[in-house]
């Protein structure tokens, strides 16, 4: 069976060869992307701009994007056919390619990222090397705990208050740098469909200007469900724990931090969305003016055969109906919620029109075709490009999140 057969409804005239390559996977791929960089931009606000007002959830988004980074690239190999030269694209980076030159911007940001992360919690790795080291007898996994610790500090044992301030002069360089790298990052995603001249839909110079205020916007989003739901599971464990533990902060403390931050970063996230909203639809009217050739085909595709996707589900309940709900004063934790969940399918959904909408058309410009994502796996091939793949790709990063968060705490000073 040719890749593509299985999941490709055609419909009037196409042509014999022609299929949807591009799939779920490939939705997925921009899309994790751009949470990493959103983000990392997020964090940025406080260590290079200095919003006190988002210090609570910036050591968190550091994080987090830390978590998803990994993820960037396992849509692209779960939908390679030969997954075993993915490496190559990290082994010999050029600039011939997009997609290899990913293996320069991405080797960069890592390494910008987990120097950041270093410099924040290098007090904590040396604090916690020397606590394990004064347990006369460790146990199996205490010695493990001392030894990973240990290796952490690098050898930089010094925790003096002008160390510290160098670690932060250090942390505020890096994320200086890492915002425009975080943004070629994505951006760069925007640029591989934008750069297809054969393509009518994605063939614009706007697209990666697009991606990247999107990817801001999913990002920050994603940051504020998180951390909301981060939060909520942090009181129901200090409620249960507080008679034991009086040092622990009470639920109270734990819900006022919570809506402050989520309130400030909401702010934040409004205006991205302003800056999104306001060149997709530019884009957008730019098409329909313009009128190009294959304006007919494009027309058809957005206002007729994706238009409950596009304006419907995108722009009404991504975009819209969020919007409002945080312009609305005295953003509840809630609202919040519901309004981050509602961004996130936006966002979503734009990739899903702009990689499956790109290809729903044929290039004779008299056919379309459907994609029928597969449900129930009945091979390797249908469960990778199916939903079952996709579900993969979304849960990873939280495992990883996970993982980290025992070796640097997000809320370390409250733990």
């Amino acid at each position: 069976m040719v890749h593509g057969e299985a999941w490709t409804l055609k419909e009037f005239f196409t042509y014999p060869n022609e299929y949807i390559y591009w799939t779920i996977q490939i939705v997925m791929y921009p899309f994790m992307t751009g949470l990493v960089a959103g983000a990392f931009v997020l964090s940025s606000l406080y260590h290079v701009f200095g919003v006190k007002e988002l210090k609570g959830i910036a050591r968190f988004s550091l994080v987090f994007s830390f978590a998803l980074l990994p993820v960037a690239m396992l849509p692209l190999m779960l939908h390679l056919q030969q997954p075993q030269r993915g490496i190559e694209v990290m082994m010999t980076p050029h600039f011939t390619s997009a997609i290899a030159a990913f293996g320069i911007v991405f080797s960069t940001y890592a390494m910008i990222v987990a120097s950041e992360l270093w410099f924040v919690y290098r007090k904590h790795f040396v604090e916690s090397a020397l606590a394990l080291r004064s347990i006369p007898q460790r146990s199996l996994g205490q010695n493990l705990g001392h030894l990973l610790f240990s290796a952490l500090t690098l050898g930089a044992m010094d925790i003096s208050e002008h160390a510290i301030e160098a670690d932060e002069r250090a942390v505020k360089k890096l994320a200086g740098a890492g915002i425009p790298v975080a943004c070629f990052l994505h951006g760069y995603a925007g640029f591989i469909f934008g750069s297809v001249k054969a393509n009518a839909l994605w063939m614009t110079p706007l697209m990666p200007v697009i991606f990247i205020c999107s990817a801001v916007v999913s990002g920050i989003a994603l940051c504020i469900l998180v951390y909301t739901v981060t939060m909520e599971i942090r009181k129901f464990l200090a409620a249960r724990k507080k008679a034991n533990y009086p040092e622990l902060p009470s639920p109270e403390e734990l819900k006022s931090a919570e809506v402050h931050v989520v309130t400030m970063t909401a702010k934040y996230l409004l205006m991205f969305m302003v800056a999104a909203i306001t060149l997709e639809l530019l884009d957008l009217i730019f098409r329909g003016y313009t009128a190009v050739k294959s304006w007919d085909i494009l027309r058809a595709v957005i206002y007729e055969r994706d238009f409950v996707n596009i304006f419907v589900v995108q722009y009404g309940l991504g975009n819209l109906l969020p919007f409002i709900m945080f312009l609305i004063p005295g953003v509840t934790i809630r609202r919040a919620v519901v309004g981050s969940c509602l961004v996130l399918m936006g966002v979503f959904m734009m990739r899903w029109n702009v990689v499956i909408g790109g290809q729903a058309f044929s290039s004779s410009l008299a056919g379309f075709m459907h994609y029928k994502m597969p449900i129930i796996p009945d091979s390797v091939e249908t469960f990778k490009e199916g939903l079952f793949g996709a579900l993969t790709v979304a849960v990873v990063p939280f495992c990883i999140f996970y993982v980290l968060n025992k070796v640097m705490p997000v809320f370390k000073e409250t733990h």
